[in-house]
């Protein structure tokens, strides 16, 4: 049996297209998900559907008009489709970024699927710091000290807070070569295999079901290190991961494509370079010629950072002391 209910917004002007969105699109996309009829004339909002379903789109409604009167700004999609995971979930709305007393220790909540995402390390810690301070952060060191992890939880850290508008995921394809458009399928599935590591944090974080509605929106945009020539991205957080396999000429076209309101992390680890014999890689470059520039900075991780299982951690250490040996 179909019920109605009748709610009061309590909102100005700008907060009602807050919660509206353009042409209702933020109603429209809580209808979708309830199946539920809403109208919204002024500060009142009519939704007509079964009481359960109704229920629910309503108290998607009054958590968005509580974020929006707490802290008066534009809500995003993702952020809704987070709203409405919880509240078919019966949580509570995720809350922003907190800083704990605990040494400024920084927790990130990007999802209803994660609680808080927080660093292991000092590095890591300052890592995060770094990329909400600077425009251009380099990550590098050994495999599993959470480069590519962190990176990917401020990129959607930066999404749900309208800090930028998308999320640019790059990797240079270095075992294909000049192959790549021999490989079956689009631009998106030939980079897919490259990009795997980026894919599994993601997943981490974010159900599969929302990544990919993000992918089909462009929200969230896969690319491979070479179709970056001749683009400038404005408002976007762009991950450019395992860089280490990147030439000089490749690092310098990627730094370029920043545009305004942009942040680009790059992360590598500059003991596994793949590049031929002769060619310099890109990140080693990078290291070298940027010592002192505003808005850019680099974290150098090593063993102690490794997050992954502890016999990784004495893997690199004897592979370490191995090299030195030598």
């Amino acid at each position: 049996m179909e019920s109605k209910k009748r709610l009061d917004i309590n909102l100005d002007k700008d907060g009602i297209v807050s919660l509206y969105g353009i042409g209702d699109e933020n109603l429209r996309l809580i209808e979708k998900e309830f199946k539920v009829g809403i109208v919204g004339q002024n500060d009142k909002v009519l939704i007509r559907g079964e009481k359960e379903q109704l229920d629910n789109a309503e108290k998607v409604l009054r958590s968005l008009k509580e974020h929006i009167q707490k802290e008066g700004r534009v809500i995003s999609k993702f952020f809704i489709r987070q709203v409405i995971d919880n509240v078919k979930k019966n949580e509570k709305e995720p809350t922003k970024i907190n800083m704990e007393n605990n040494e400024d220790l920084i927790s990130l909540v990007v999802s209803s699927k994660r609680e808080q995402i927080r660093p292991k390390t000092r590095n890591q810690n300052l890592y995060i710091k770094k990329i909400f301070d600077n425009q251009i952060v380099f990550a590098i060191g050994p495999a599993g000290t959470g480069k590519t992890y962190l990176a990917v939880a401020a990129g959607l850290y930066f999404l749900r807070e309208k800090k930028v508008e998308r999320i640019v995921l790059v990797r240079p394809v270095v075992e294909a070569g000049e192959k790549l458009g021999f490989l079956p399928g689009d631009v998106k599935q030939k980079i897919d295999p490259y990009l795997r590591p980026l894919f599994d944090a993601i997943f981490d974080m974010i159900d599969p079901r929302i990544f990919q509605e993000l992918v089909e929106n462009e929200i969230i945009e896969i690319a491979p290190l070479a179709y970056m020539r001749g683009r400038t991205l404005n408002k976007a957080f762009i991950i450019l991961d395992e860089a280490q396999n990147t030439t000089i000429d490749q690092m310098k076209m990627f730094l370029t494509r920043l545009g305004n309101d942009s942040k680009a992390v790059i992360t590598g680890d500059i003991t596994q370079i793949d590049l031929s014999p002769g060619k310099k890689s890109g990140l080693i470059h990078a290291q070298e010629i940027f010592r002192e520039i505003d808005g850019l900075a680099t974290v150098n991780f090593t063993s102690e950072d490794v997050a992954r299982a502890q016999i990784v951690k004495k893997i690199l250490e004897a592979y370490e002391k191995y090299d030195k040996q030598e």
